[in-house]
């Protein structure tokens, strides 16, 4: 059946969607929860002033704030799920936007709790700590303890709180320009068909043979931005602002440092990787070059980093036949794992295909009381679907896991340790991959290929993200204004650093930076990278010593947001306070080039 990625939502078939009706059946259930979660906002009030008078009364509240904001957390997923399914909907916005508003509202009332718990004397604390009713809390206030420096008093914290919904106007704004409104028209292909851009085929147009149509297709998604990058520039500079001003009114040097103290992550981390990964640009270089004379073009433009250098190898597989190589390449993990996750891809975990109005890319998203849904754009001719559907997958798994095992309090694990469990997912599917076409040179090229361009946009396309933002940070800090030119001359001079003089480096390419909505969550993108060197370095485990290690590495996805990521990734068996696994994915990286050649000449 052919997927149109323009069709309304109302014409995609129930079984291609995600099923929402676990959390609410209709929106009126929804509804009904929000005006009960409303009503309990005056509550908030009965414990102000209370919390240091004894650990039944701190007790009370804490418990009364989880289970206000496992509500929240409920609604808030429904809704934003809605929204995303179909942007252009109003009533789905109407929900997203009533539920973020009811979100911030919570945060006004409960704002006192932090100031007046950490006003309570560090012994009487450490204390309440020690008692049996509050073990599912512990890690809760030791994290609290830690935030006591960066902590205002409570009618600075209330005010914080109020202005958490307008500070997130530049995120809602590019998502809604970025999703709904941009408009990349239609392109020509080769055989003559017409087709409407989207963000979900641009790269597996790119992937085309026919070198017109994908320099075709690279200028006129850019020309969009182009059109409109005075408009995304501002709302980029002001997301860096906002991110200034939280890292001042909390205390902090610097934004950095504000975004990665919530993981205990030492600055040294993120200079570590940007470090490293550039001290691998050698065999970065090497393959571009390679790249570039398999093509057979004298000079190398990104739109020609997409394309297969495999010729003559169509890929081509439905979602179902994906679920299931997805589950063979996951056989390693155990059969709880894998019966688990083929009934969750099959059976109403997924939103599958593109459809107008659809928030683009892909994601998991769910909460303690909900499954862990997955939002894709899915397209059976893109291997990238394939390895984005495995990707999610262990986003999702690693929900599933820790929310059985944690009770709510810490049942949230943190972004550091999420793309370890996703990227893992990737490193398995291209293993099994490789051995499945063990005997076919030219899809075993292909299939390395994919690996190798991988890591190539995991590895060091993100390590770039992550010093661009560590850059414009910088300016602000310096008060540089962050205009367009600021923008655009930065990102060009990283992307001659990081390509050197292997890729012509395109005025268009330039505006990339105005498309990355991570951007919007500053200091994010680093997290694909060392989540990359984890899981490399897992799956290597994983492969050398069998059930242990596995063992080892299902308990690390069971202690959801229990330990800091650090420690947890300890647990499964790499430290990534050392520098050993990202010098490990730089050699593994280099390795496969190599295999790659060698393969080259057979062919």
């Amino acid at each position: 059946m052919v997927h149109l990625p323009d069709a309304p939502r109302k014409e995609v078939l129930p079984s291609d969607c995600w099923d929402l009706s676990p959390m609410f059946a209709t929106t009126d259930e929804w509804e009904t929860l929000f005006q009960t979660l409303e009503k309990k906002l005056p509550a908030y009030d009965d414990f102000k002033g209370t919390l240091g008078q004894g650990a039944d009364t701190l007790l009370a509240c804490i418990e009364f704030d989880h289970s206000v904001g496992r509500d929240m957390e409920r609604l808030y997923t429904f809704a934003h799920l809605r929204n995303d399914e179909d942007k252009t909907h109003p009533d789905n916005e109407g929900l997203f936007q009533r539920a973020s508003n009811l979100y911030t509202r919570i945060g006004e009332a409960s704002s006192f709790i932090s100031p007046e718990i950490q006003a309570i004397p560090t012994e009487q604390l450490t204390i309440f700590l020690n008692k049996d009713a509050f073990k599912p809390y512990r890690f809760y206030l030791e994290q609290m303890i830690r935030y006591i420096p960066h902590t205002r008093n409570a009618e600075t914290e209330l005010l914080l709180a109020m202005a958490g919904e307008s500070l997130g106007a530049p995120q809602r704004i590019f998502s809604q320009l970025d999703n709904a409104d941009l408009n990349f028209g239609a392109v020509k292909h080769p055989s003559g068909d017409t087709s409407t851009l989207t963000h979900g085929n641009f790269i597996t147009f790119l992937g085309n043979k026919d070198r017109t149509f994908r320099k075709t297709v690279f200028d006129q998604y850019y020309r969009t931005y182009h059109d409109h990058r005075h408009t995304i520039s501002a709302t980029l500079a002001a997301s860096v602002k906002k991110d200034l001003f939280w890292a001042k009114a909390r205390h902090f040097n610097s934004a950095r440092k504000a975004a990665l103290f919530a993981d205990n992550i030492a600055e040294e981390v993120y200079d570590n990787l940007i470090i490293n990964v550039k001290k691998a640009f050698s065999p970065l270089y090497r393959y571009l070059e390679f790249r570039k004379l398999a093509l057979g073009v004298d000079e190398l433009h990104m739109y020609d980093t997409y394309v297969q250098l495999v010729p003559d190898i169509d890929f081509h597989m439905d979602y179902e036949q994906a679920v299931a190589t997805c589950i063979e390449a996951l056989a390693p993990l155990g059969q709880d794992y894998c019966r688990t996750l083929e009934q969750g891809l099959l059976k109403g975990w997924v939103d599958r295909y593109e459809n107008k109005g659809k928030r683009s890319g892909a994601y998991s998203s769910g909460g303690y009381d909900s499954k862990p849904y997955i939002l894709l754009n899915y397209d059976p001719n893109s291997i990238n679907s394939l390895f984005t559907l495995i990707h999610e997958a262990g986003h999702s798994m690693h929900t599933y896991l820790a929310n059985k095992t944690q009770p709510y309090p810490t049942h949230g694990y943190t972004i550091f340790v999420a793309e370890v469990a996703s990227t893992l997912n990737e490193t398995l599917l291209a293993r099994h991959l490789l051995k499945q076409y063990a005997n076919n040179p030219k899809m075993k090229a292909y299939i390395l290929n994919r690996e190798i361009d991988n890591i190539r946009g995991t590895f060091f396309r993100q390590t770039m993200f992550a010093e661009f933002e560590q850059i414009i940070h910088g300016l602000a800090c310096e008060n540089k204004p962050l205009t367009i030119d600021t923008f655009t001359s930065t990102y060009k001079r990283l992307l001659s650093e990081y390509f050197g003089d292997k890729m012509v480096i395109d005025e268009a390419l330039t505006l990339e930076c105005l498309r990355i909505p991570h951007f919007y969550s500053s200091f994010y993108v680093y997290k694909y990278a060392t989540g990359l060197a984890a899981a490399l370095s897992l799956a290597q485990r994983i492969t050398d010593r069998g059930k242990p290690a596995v063992d080892d590495y299902l308990d690390f996805l069971k202690l959801g947001g229990s330990m800091f990521p650090i420690d947890e990734l300890k647990v499964a068996g790499v430290d990534m306070a050392s520098i050993t696994p990202v010098q490990a994915a730089a050699s593994h990286f280099e390795s496969r080039i190599s295999e790659l050649e060698t393969l080259w000449t057979s062919l």
